[in-house]
């Protein structure tokens, strides 16, 4: 039992699975920060001043007594989500695609093994009925 435990954590997808989650979750923590001490505030700011100058603050509504909408941080939020997107494609994406080609496995067929036969036996059946057609 524990040489099957053995084998499955370093048969090498559960390792580049626990990497991935580990840098996902720097780099979320990372992209937050920046968001909420640059971002939100900038975002904010901006709203401040086309909401008017009377003192509140930017980028909220408040619709009852202690119940406000806050815009600011609903835009800062989905700034977030697009550069912690563009932050994996250009730091991890990009940068695996360009290995995979230098090393040609770009063009490395990821359908299942499964899928893989029953196309070929699909496309085999093809061709028989196409040459009994024409004999």
């Amino acid at each position: 039992m524990i040489k099957g435990f053995k084998q499955f954590v370093f048969r090498g997808n559960v390792i580049d699975l626990a990497v991935a989650v580990a840098v996902g979750t720097a780099l979320a923590a990372l992209v937050a920060a920046v968001t909420q001490s640059l971002i939100e505030p900038i975002v904010g700011w901006m709203l401040s001043l086309i909401g008017g100058s009377d003192g509140t603050v930017g980028g909220t509504i408040t619709i009852a007594p202690g119940y406000e909408l806050n815009f600011a941080l609903l835009i800062g939020a989905v700034i977030t989500f697009f550069v912690t997107l563009a932050a994996i494609y250009f730091f991890f994406v990009a940068p695996m695609n360009k290995y995979r080609a230098m090393t040609g496995q770009s063009d490395v067929d990821t359908r299942p093994p499964d899928v893989q036969l029953l196309e070929e036996i699909r496309d085999l059946l093809q061709q028989q009925a196409g040459g009994t057609k024409s004999s």
